[in-house]
């Protein structure tokens, strides 16, 4: 990678196929593969990261609403996507950009049915959540046969899919939850599949569940962070690449005496004399206060320098103390060589806040 003379974002999209192709061999060869590109593919580029996972073979996409959806047609992507958490609002902005509701409880089914029959729609395609135990969105076991019924009142629209999530398939010491969970997806299955006239893409496993339970799988699965680089376990982040690298570099050093203090609040006060450098990102680059107060920390030419003080919103501070470095050089925050789950978890959150939150004021790089 080349070094930076700006705050950017690199996107490596040669590490984009190595996760997929990693996450790809898990798999039986007539298993569907579903990309999560919502929240801006992970905080990176959604467009950039679906038209590559177009290019080497996912099946399907996924969102979280529906103006997402829309921003990927108008890029061009033409695979099935799916809409995670549409609102009865939008239900014909999905149709008009051949958008996939996910249908999660009795008022959407009953809008989007009122909706579809209002545009005179035959056998709209739908996706169906059932709500195993992360008490999220979905509807419960008991509704199956209202399902069914309200389905047969229509032809308004068809079931392409029947799907729930996963609340804890990282967690070992949950493994009888997931197990509980994968048998309450399979008695919804079972009451409604034999009332439906169309066998549906079964899909259950996020990326967690991929790794840890083959035996799920069914005929889709669906991947978001995995993708990014992260398996939600030390073992599993090896064996994956991560796509972003958050780089910036030294806007100014200072020299800090003994007694003095550095950014809002005098939030950091030298204990000794402290060389300090500032670089230009901030709160408001998705960098949160509470990376501050030395929680965490970057790298300069190789070095961890911690970041001291408080949070600025264009602006951090670190330290630099015995680092030789200058004016203009390169600052990583993480990437490669320091991963966006160490910088987050030493601060108490996890990658996937963090990667998120890169404002889309950071510009962003696509490489290989």
């Amino acid at each position: 990678m080349s070094q930076t003379s700006e705050t950017v974002l690199e996107i490596d999209l040669s590490a984009l196929e190595h996760n997929y192709n990693y996450l790809r061999s898990k798999l039986s060869p007539n298993t569907k593969m579903l990309g999560v590109v919502k929240a801006f593919a992970y905080g990176s580029d959604s467009v950039a990261i679906a038209k590559r996972l177009s290019k080497i073979g996912i099946d399907y996409f996924a969102v979280a609403y529906t103006r997402e959806g829309i921003a990927l047609r108008k890029g061009g992507i033409q695979k099935p996507i799916l809409v995670l958490h549409p609102q009865s609002t939008n239900f014909e902005e999905v149709i008009e950009n051949d958008l996939l509701p996910n249908i999660y409880s009795k008022f959407t089914l009953e809008a989007f049915i009122e909706t579809a029959e209002k545009l005179q729609l035959k056998k709209y395609p739908i996706h169906l959540k059932i709500n195993t135990g992360l008490n999220r969105l979905g509807f419960d076991l008991d509704e199956m046969n209202w399902i069914a019924e309200t389905l047969a009142s229509t032809e308004s629209v068809k079931v392409e899919g029947i799907f729930s999530h996963l609340a804890a398939s990282e967690d070992e010491a949950e493994r009888d939850f997931t197990k509980y969970q994968i048998e309450n997806y399979q008695k919804a299955l079972d009451t409604l599949l034999p009332q439906l006239d169309f066998p549906p893409i079964r899909h259950l496993c996020n990326t967690s569940g991929i790794i840890n339970y083959p035996e799920a799988h069914y005929d889709m699965v669906r991947t978001g962070i995995g993708l990014y680089g992260f398996g939600n376990c030390a073992e599993e982040d090896k064996k994956l690449k991560p796509v972003g690298t958050l780089k910036t570099i030294i806007s100014q050093i200072h020299h800090i005496k003994k007694g003095e203090s550095v950014g809002y609040n005098r939030g950091f006060k030298a204990a000794s004399a402290t060389k300090t450098a500032t670089l230009p990102l901030g709160h408001a680059d998705g960098i949160n206060r509470i990376y501050g107060k030395e929680k965490t920390g970057v790298l300069v030419n190789g070095y961890h320098a911690p970041i001291i003080g408080n949070v600025c919103m264009d602006m951090l501070m670190i330290d630099i103390s015995g680092i030789d470095c200058k004016e203009g050089d390169e600052v990583i925050l993480f990437g490669k060589e320091k991963s966006a789950e160490e910088f987050a978890h030493n601060a108490g959150t996890i990658s996937y806040e963090l990667i998120t939150s890169i404002s889309q004021r950071v510009k962003r790089k696509l490489i290989n």
